[in-house]
């Protein structure tokens, strides 16, 4: 943008320049010609003058002297031509050249010459000028002068370079000038481009100077920060909402789920006791769309810290935790055998939260019999962690909703689950510059990508892991609040999805 506008006021400088310059140069040069070509003339009237006698008696007289004179002084040469254009009377260096027989003819007509009007500095040949020699009214000759053009062209060319060095250096003032001004009048608009960069990178903190570049663009960044201000206070006013009012819904909530479960054994019908364990479920799954909210609360609220977590460690503990639910659906969940260690730099806890939603979703609905991998490696300098299962996946056609929040696929409405399993991972590997993937297996089933950025150096390792996040030591973390007996799968909160980034990074698709 500086550059732009800096060749703009360049350009018109230039333009205005050659503007003022071009005609300054030809008057110049008109003005040093025409004082030869006067003096020059005013010499040949002289001359004339004298020729009389030289013409009418065929002596040279006075005038052969006066050329002489005239050439071995001024280094001119000068002649007087009869009417038969004879040469009467000529100083030493009296040459014919280029002009003299046009200036001939418009002397013996009766009418002073001179050439050429303007001397240039790439033009050759000498200034002419022939005055006729009258006597009586009759034209008896013609007095013709040819100056040598050099001292008049290196004047000429003397004032064309005084005109272009003062035309270079109004240049380089301009060029100057118009840096300064450039960066005076665009500092705010390239501060108000970095900390809008800043903004959406996720602080919300960052401000424009308001004190910088001309009187309009200091309204802009006043006005600008005014936005991020209001913007800032709706957002963390909603994100207090949600947070706040699933917090304080969860205590109603415990109260209402003790009075349902003491109407248990008043309930001696069948009917009843089916209304009864129905009414537990949907206290269940409230309870789960409370927690859900809560996490994604939490998720949206992480700035740009960022921690160094050995994604390897954290997926197996993931896969230790998530054992106890996967056995008890008979599903075989295991991790790919990892050599190294492998590290990643991410917001706190986005592995192990991520892992979570996607080895939950892949258990849920891999079914009896069915395998879940968890799979961790280094790839596009970063770190892929992959989720494959054997269930059914979804259709292409709902990929686009996956992570959108409390969306579930239509055939499982009635199933327990908040449907935001995948907003929480969007969120969370959004705000680590990761990424996540989704795409069909084969022969069915879907597998979920994550891609999160390397560590900068291995060194930094040494970095405190997040809580959650340590390698298992032979212990296994506990499973989810809801009793896996007896309960209903919940629902799926994503469907299998093409080889296409759902949200954040610009590294290749995992997998």
């Amino acid at each position: 943008m500086r550059r732009r506008l800096v060749i703009s006021y360049l350009l018109l400088m230039v333009l205005v320049l050659i503007a003022l310059e071009t005609p300054l140069a030809t008057t110049l040069a008109t003005r040093e010609t025409d004082e030869v070509r006067a003096d020059r003339l005013a010499d040949a009237t002289r001359f004339a003058s004298l020729a009389g006698p030289a013409l009418r008696g065929g002596v040279p007289g006075p005038i052969g002297g006066e050329l002489s004179s005239y050439d071995e002084l001024y280094g001119i040469g000068a002649a007087v031509v009869d009417r038969d254009r004879r040469t009467v009377v000529a100083s030493r260096s009296w040459q014919v050249g280029p002009g003299t027989e046009a200036a001939l003819d418009n002397a013996l007509s009766g009418q002073q010459f001179s050439d050429p009007e303007s001397v240039w500095p790439w033009t050759g040949g000498p200034v002419v000028v022939a005055v006729p020699i009258n006597d009586g009214g009759e034209v008896l000759g013609a007095v013709v002068i040819a100056t040598p053009a050099d001292g008049v062209r290196r004047t000429v060319t003397a004032w064309w370079l005084l005109l272009a060095a003062t035309g270079i250096f109004a240049v380089l003032a301009c060029v100057l000038t118009a840096f300064g001004l450039a960066g005076w009048v665009l500092r705010p608009v390239t501060e108000l481009d970095a900390v809008t960069h800043e903004i959406a990178e996720g602080d919300r903190g960052a401000r424009v100077q308001h004190r910088l570049g001309p009187p309009e663009l200091r309204r802009l960044a006043v006005s600008f920060n005014n936005m991020a201000d209001v913007v800032s206070d709706v957002m963390d006013r909603q994100r207090a909402f949600v947070a706040h009012a699933s917090h304080q819904l969860r205590n109603p909530l415990t109260a209402l789920r003790l009075r349902v479960e003491e109407l248990g054994p008043s309930l001696t019908d069948q009917p009843g006791r089916a209304e009864h364990r129905l009414a537990l479920e949907e206290t269940d799954r409230l309870a789960l769309l409370l927690d859900a909210l809560l996490t994604l609360a939490r998720a949206e609220r992480e700035e740009n810290e960022r921690v160094t977590v050995d994604a390897a460690a954290v997926a197996a503990s993931r896969v230790a935790a998530w054992q106890p639910l996967a056995r008890h659906r008979s599903v075989a969940l295991r991790l790919a055998p990892v050599a190294d260690p492998v590290y990643a730099r991410t917001v706190p806890t986005a592995v192990d939260q991520a892992l979570d939603a996607l080895i939950d979703n892949a258990v849920k609905f891999s079914g009896a019999g069915g395998e879940v991998t968890v799979d961790v490696r280094p790839a596009d300098d970063g770190v892929a962690l992959e989720v494959r299962d054997t269930g059914p996946g979804m259709t292409l056609d709902q990929l686009d909703q996956a992570t959108e929040r409390f969306w579930r696929a239509p055939e499982v409405q009635n199933v327990d689950g908040a449907g935001l399993g995948l907003t929480i991972v969007a969120v969370l590997v959004d705000a680590s510059d990761g990424r996540l993937t989704m795409r069909l297996a084969q022969p069915r089933g879907l597998v979920a990508g994550l891609w999160f950025p390397a560590a900068p150096d291995p060194a930094t390792a040494s970095d405190p892991l997040p809580p959650g996040t340590a390698a298992p030591t032979g212990e296994t973390e506990p499973t989810r609040d809801a009793a896996p007996t007896g309960e209903t799968a919940p629902t799926r909160d994503a469907a299998s999805a093409r080889d296409t980034p759902l949200t954040g990074g610009t590294a290749a698709p995992v997998g």
